[in-house]
């Protein structure tokens, strides 16, 4: 009757999202890491925005990223995709589409339930420290040109 697997308590997709939510708009540690949703009215709760400040002494330092987050019905269970809106030049991250790919990133290739946004998040900072990535030549700042969103719609900026 008090078996370890019955006793286990799996909290709903919404109330797990709402709970990451709150942690996100509290600021995450330092404050170089931060989340939220992309729109206050996504009754799903599957867009959200990243922003990861680049750490000291690499590459990054001083470089704000951008990063879109998509919680498919099945998050927490399988991971969100996350895609780099900032270029960015890392091991793990497509460099022409921003999107990190999960047989280069461990932490989505292993997903665990317990996982969250904000881990995902300070897991791709460490990256950027880790010997591979903090003397990677980057691509010029300002050069977001041509991002494709979740939806498939190019993002583009230009001055008429």
């Amino acid at each position: 009757m008090g078996s370890e697997e019955s006793s286990r308590v799996v909290i709903p997709r919404n109330f797990r999202l709402l709970e990451e939510l709150e942690r996100g708009e509290k600021g995450i540690g330092d404050g170089t890491v931060s989340y939220g949703m992309d729109d206050a009215d996504d009754v799903y709760m599957q867009s959200w925005t990243g922003t990861i400040i680049g750490p000291p002494n690499t590459v990054h330092e001083g470089r704000i990223y951008q990063l879109k987050l998509f919680c498919g019905k099945d998050y927490p269970d399988k991971p969100p995709s996350v895609k780099f809106q900032t270029r960015i030049n890392m091991s793990s991250v497509n460099l022409e589409t921003g999107a990190v790919e999960p047989h280069f990133f461990p932490m989505l290739a292993d997903w665990q339930r317990q996982y969250t946004m904000e881990d995902i998040l300070m897991q791709l900072k460490k990256d950027m420290m880790s010997p591979q990535n903090r003397k990677l030549p980057q691509p010029p700042e300002g050069n977001e040109d041509g991002r494709v969103d979740q939806k498939g719609i190019v993002l583009r900026c230009c001055i008429l």
